[in-house]
């Protein structure tokens, strides 16, 4: 049976359909014959809906939407039907696949789908659960499960973050709610920046930072391991480029074939069971060494790198679980 999808992300033109998630996603989706509308955030609306007689006044979601087939095919690779106002309540599947920062815009997009989604089959799934989003932010998210991780703190405070670095020595500074490696630095235990950064940092944000011990097995690559509702599924190595601590393949990090070792199933066998009750469907996390370092829930990417490598289909799997949860109800 065809399902009615309505894909919530940045503006299709741009995006890169060699290694975005969202397209794998929707290609996919188009091969099972399911219908596809495509809407930015920024064309989401709450309004009142019709009042039936002796009916409670509702609140509904509305998007300016288009209707959209997709090709892999440079340039040309989407293509529009005529725009309409699209209630969402209407759709059995929302992918809420719009990139961070996680701000308050981001929140505010949660909050308005958690009107329509409905995680037992009686509605409109919203991939993944808006309320968890909002209460699972991947840099927090991680906080959940201290044994996993590298030494790690969350603040605002310059002292703690210097005594954090007096016992760590080179440390690895993040904005809580950024996204593609933007504004990470590697600091060393000898670096005079650090107070400059800080300042810089809490002159233009309010908010905390994070600040890990570096790990040199960073050098080797940075995991992406990719769950479906809990399990794992499937892994890409991201290795930095010479002379950058990122390995984000946003900023030069190369994607290489990789299994999952003991110490990552542990990994996965510790969170899975969270992210499964959670609603988390589609999460990547990411492993330097022997450490979990952020469990990924807005917009996780690796879908393309890891067919390429692995010649599997876990887009295709994904839309087997959502298709497996809507048949349940």
């Amino acid at each position: 049976m065809a399902l009615r999808v309505a894909v919530q992300m940045d503006p299709i033109e741009s995006i890169n359909i060699d290694g975005d998630s969202s397209f794998a996603l929707m290609l996919a989706a188009q091969a099972r014959g399911h219908l596809l509308w495509h809407y930015e955030v920024r064309h989401l609306v709450l309004r009142e809906g019709q009042m039936k007689a002796g009916a409670a006044r509702e609140e509904r979601l509305f998007a300016r939407a288009r209707p959209v087939t997709v090709q892999r095919v440079k340039g040309a690779h989407w293509n529009f039907g005529p725009e309409e106002i699209l209630d969402l309540a209407t759709m059995d599947v929302i992918h809420m696949r719009q990139d961070p920062p996680f701000d308050m815009a981001y929140i505010t997009a949660t909050h308005l789908l958690e009107h329509i989604h409905r995680d037992d089959g009686t509605g409109t799934l919203v991939v993944n659960n808006p309320v968890s989003v909002r209460n699972a932010p991947e840099k927090l998210l991680v906080t959940h499960f201290p044994e996993l991780m590298p030494p790690t703190m969350v603040t605002w405070d310059v002292e703690a973050i210097r005594g954090f670095r007096a016992t760590h020595k080179d440390i690895v500074v993040k904005p809580l709610f950024g996204n593609g490696g933007a504004g990470v630095f590697l600091i060393r235990h000898d670096d005079p920046n650090l107070n400059s950064l800080l300042e810089m940092h809490f002159a233009r944000s309010r908010e905390p930072l994070m600040i890990q011990r570096y790990e040199p097995a960073v050098r080797q690559g940075d995991k992406r391991i990719i769950l479906i509702d809990g399990e794992p599924v499937g892994a890409i190595n991201r290795v930095p480029a010479a002379g950058e601590a990122r390995s984000n393949m946003h900023v030069g990090g190369r994607p290489e074939k990789i299994g999952l070792t003991p110490r990552d199933l542990e990994i996965c066998r510790r969170i899975g069971p969270t992210l499964k009750e959670q609603g988390l469907i589609f999460v990547g996390i990411d492993v330097i060494g022997d450490y979990l370092t952020e469990i990924n829930v807005t917009s996780p990417t690796g879908l393309q790198e890891i067919a390429r490598f692995d010649g599997t289909d876990l887009a295709s799997g994904i839309w087997d679980c959502i298709e497996g949860k809507l048949k349940r109800a």
